[in-house]
């Protein structure tokens, strides 16, 4: 909640605020952007290249603040309905609207000043003040501080990793420093694990979204293992590192051998992000963009900007383009560029991300319309020789992550064919299952779930016409008078909250001037629906009714309109005490 993002997001929220008051009902600001990108864009030319991200953002950004800014100002207003003028709203309530509903301080100051209202400034700053020192007690607990520290303090000594995995998985290097929790020791016995800084290595750390690599570490008397890697102090590559056999101390020689196999599969799943962020922007738009990924010898997991789910339409030619691209088989071509030079020839660099002096470009597979590559960008990840060298491209997941982002995992290489092979060993056992061809097996199941639902819909209506009916007994008897109003009170077994609402709207027929408190029991839990009718909805509101069963139950509480309401509890063999509760309500 600090920092440039969020001072921008309250600059924009209070201007969403005024427009709001002003009356503007549809989202407003981001149709400001081509005057800002007209006026700004010679100065600021990344404006120009990110329009369409920043349009979107905007809109998302304000119809999710128009829905906060509903939820809190419902908040604030009940907060300062007994407030006259000259009042004070407490702190703690000022910085709840800050803390779970997204208000700034200025804001809720802004909402209550027209009332003549003040915030107890004090009370908000205790409350803002607990909660800075819970989180900085959490963040400095884990050692994040000190460990920052002693890493620069090692960089300023010991000077950069070199990193020479960009060519090769194997290298020697000289063993600088070893770091046991946080101290630097002078020696690493057997089954010890510590982190090593070595002059020069193969092992790529862990950055960009791409996991560190893994591998085996030898010595003249030693061997070990390399469990992760790790980039500290900008350019340290820090080995985590098992000792199995001997000894390691500072400035012995090492042997570096990088796992290949998965080394080979993290290269494959890399570039394959770069192929998927660039059909992502043909299919859906440009306003789409990369919001985060991370790539390992097992799968790709890739976030991007984009305000609704992708259709199976979308999915199939995002795949198609990736493949395509793939089956080229073209080389991938890397160099070293500053950074404006590598943006004015086209390479995509992410909006709001820090670039060193020197970029370093990837170019992949050649334009499938057009001239001109398929995907530049700037990224100093490990990556394929070739694109052919990725194999097969597959989508196995998508959906949302947050407001406005969505998520795909896919899988490249063997990894993919061992999940299509898995897909299609499911279609053959159903196949042999239902006893059909695999081509029928989808209108096979359609025409299951097809029967299903006829079943359900019969029978939820013979649970109607049998709570109708009664089952004998007082479950079977009709509205009795309480307090000078019919009331119709019904535990229902075996019926589940969203089969109540039409019984009750049934049982309006029979009581057009009362009170309808249905109590349905299924799997141990009761749902509650109470309807009020005629003249009834003048003394009485369902909600209350409601609430007074659900707590009756076990439960919390109740909603809806002051004519029908409904709730939940866990103990559905507290039925009766609920409907006993609603009796005793009525009758006051």
């Amino acid at each position: 909640n600090e920092g440039r993002g969020y001072v921008l997001r309250r600059i924009m929220r209070r201007a969403m605020r005024h427009a709001h008051i002003l009356g503007a009902a549809e989202p407003l600001m981001h149709r400001l952007v081509p005057t800002l990108v007209q006026e700004m864009g010679e100065a600021y030319p990344e404006l120009r290249r990110a329009e369409p991200v920043i349009t979107e953002t905007l809109r998302q950004e304000e119809e999710r603040f128009r829905r906060t800014l509903g939820r809190g100002m419902t908040l604030l207003e009940e907060a300062t309905a007994e407030l006259s003028e000259g009042g004070v709203l407490p702190g703690e309530t000022a910085f709840k609207l800050y803390d779970t509903y997204g208000f700034p301080l200025d804001l809720t100051q802004d909402a209550v000043r027209a009332k003549g209202v003040t915030v107890d400034l004090e009370g908000f700053d205790a409350a803002m003040k607990r909660q800075k020192d819970q989180a900085r007690e959490a963040w400095t607990g884990s050692g994040q501080v000190a460990a920052a520290a002693e890493w620069f303090a090692l960089r300023d000594r010991l000077g950069p990793t070199a990193f020479v995995g960009y060519d090769t998985t194997e290298a020697t290097g000289e063993t600088l420093s070893i770091v046991v929790e946080g101290v630097e020791t002078d020696r690493l016995p057997a089954a010890a694990t510590g982190q090593v800084l070595f002059d020069r290595t193969p092992f790529y750390a862990e950055s960009g979204g791409q996991a560190g690599d893994v591998g085996e570490v030898e010595w003249d008397g030693g061997r070990g293992r390399i469990l992760d890697t790790q980039k500290q102090a900008g350019d340290l590559h820090v080995h985590v590192l098992e000792v199995t056999e001997g000894e390691l101390v500072p400035g012995a020689r090492v042997r570096l051998a990088v796992d290949a196999e998965r080394r080979t599969a993290t290269r494959a799943n890399h570039s394959a992000t770069h192929l998927l962020h660039a059909a992502l922007r043909n299919v859906l738009g440009p306003h789409v963009s990369q919001k985060g990924q991370m790539v390992d010898g097992e799968r790709i997991r890739f976030d991007f900007s984009h305000g609704q789910p992708l259709t199976p339409d979308e999915i199939d030619r995002i795949e198609a383009e990736v493949n395509a691209v793939v089956r080229q088989n073209l080389p991938a071509e890397t160099k070293d560029m500053a950074p404006q030079e590598a943006i004015e020839a086209g390479a995509m660099a992410l909006f709001g991300e820090k670039y060193g002096d020197v970029v370093r470009v990837l170019t992949l597979g050649h334009a499938l319309e057009g001239e001109g590559a398929y995907s530049v960008e700037l990224c100093g990840g490990t990556h394929v020789a070739r694109t052919g060298d990725i194999a097969l491209f597959k989508i196995v997941s998508e959906g949302g992550v947050a407001a406005g982002v969505r998520r795909i995992e896919a899988l490249t290489g063997e990894a993919a064919r061992r999940w299509l092979l898995d897909q299609a060993q499911v279609a053959r056992s159903l196949a042999e299952q239902f006893k059909v061809p695999v081509a029928e097996v989808g209108a096979r199941v359609e025409a299951l779930e097809a029967q299903r639902r006829k079943l359900e819909k019969e029978l939820a209506e013979a649970k109607r016409q049998l709570a109708m009916g009664g089952g004998g007994g007082a479950a079977a008897a009709g509205p009795e008078e309480i307090a000078g109003v019919q009331v119709l009170a019904r535990v229902m077994d075996g019926v589940g909250g969203k089969d109540l609402r039409p019984i009750a709207e049934e049982f309006k027929k029979q009581v057009a001037d009362g009170i309808i408190a249905l109590i349905g029991v299924a799997e141990g839990k009761a749902a509650v629906t109470v309807a009020v009718t005629g003249a009834a909805k003048d003394r009485f509101a369902a909600p209350d009714l409601a609430k007074a069963a659900v707590v009756a139950m076990g439960g919390q509480g109740a909603g809806g309109r002051p004519d029908f309401a409904q709730g939940g509890a866990p103990d559905g063999a507290k039925a009766e005490e609920g409907l006993a509760a609603i009796k005793a309500a009525i009758a006051g």
